[in-house]
């Protein structure tokens, strides 16, 4: 008797049949899809499990870099940045957050808080732009930063700087089109914890999140940030911890906290 070769295959989450070219769920890893169809007809069962996994991980996450990082006053400034700017939660404010910087840090803070507000939205929401990684579609999320890019500029365009152009826009897209492995590429989709441990600072998520806000008009699931990023604006202010340590260490474990309480409140 011949062996079934459909025996030792996995099958998708959502149809039932199985193939060797599934491809897992981005955010949690615990799920299979033939393709994306298959994956919204699923995410309506899923998407408590898949929260439930991401929110541990995010708190596992909090709780690793309150413990080993930014923990005085006399932290050192982000890494990975050109120049790294004082007070950025009060630049936030002031919709300054991206002016003074390089051009180089500017490409790659807004390649940045695109894909951490893809990878948020497909946490809470279940869904990201067809045209991202992460829903499995394509292998670089270039077609929807591209927008992101033309939304701000179009909606937003005071939160660029003076000297961004289309030759800007166009030189932002190529920096995220690198090879795979390079922390800019657009091919990947880093998560929080990800973005902490590339920048040595547990708040750059944070100012990500808020940035694209701004951007979007609500942060991830509808939820405001407004309030946060006004305390920790004051913080700065004050001198009560605006500081990479102080009230940073406190923040980032408030970071989503409201959020994940809000959307597990509407489900």
């Amino acid at each position: 008797m011949g062996n079934n070769s459909n025996d030792n295959q996995p099958t998708c989450s959502s149809c039932g049949k199985p193939s060797q070219n599934l491809k897992r769920c981005a955010k949690c890893h615990s799920e299979q899809y033939c393709n994306r169809d298959c994956q919204r007809a699923h995410w309506k069962t899923h998407k408590k499990v898949c929260a439930a996994i991401a929110a541990a991980a995010a708190a596992e996450g909090a709780t690793t870099t309150s413990n080993n990082s930014n923990e005085t006053a006399g932290a050192p400034p982000p890494k990975n940045l050109d120049t790294p700017i004082p007070d950025p939660f009060t630049r936030l404010t002031t919709r300054t957050w991206l002016h003074d910087r390089s051009e180089r840090d500017t490409y790659r803070l807004l390649i940045d808080a695109y894909r951490l507000r893809m990878s948020d939205q497909y946490t809470f929401e279940g869904d990201a732009d067809v045209d991202c990684v992460l829903g499995g579609a394509v292998a670089s999320s270039i077609g929807g930063f591209t927008r992101f890019l033309r939304k701000l500029g179009r909606e937003a365009p005071d939160l660029l700087p003076p000297w961004w152009s289309a030759a800007k826009e166009e030189e932002c897209r190529r920096a995220g089109m690198v090879r795979k492995g390079v922390w800019e590429s657009l091919s990947a989709a880093p998560e929080k914890a990800d973005v902490v441990e590339h920048y040595g600072d547990a708040r750059m998520p944070m100012q990500l999140r808020m940035f694209a806000e701004a951007v979007y008009g609500s942060g991830p699931g509808g939820q405001s940030g407004r309030g946060m990023m006004e305390m920790m604006a004051g913080m700065e202010r004050g001198g009560g911890g605006g500081g990479p340590g102080g009230g940073g260490m406190r923040a980032e474990t408030l970071d989503l906290s409201a959020l994940l309480a809000g959307m597990g409140a509407r489900r």
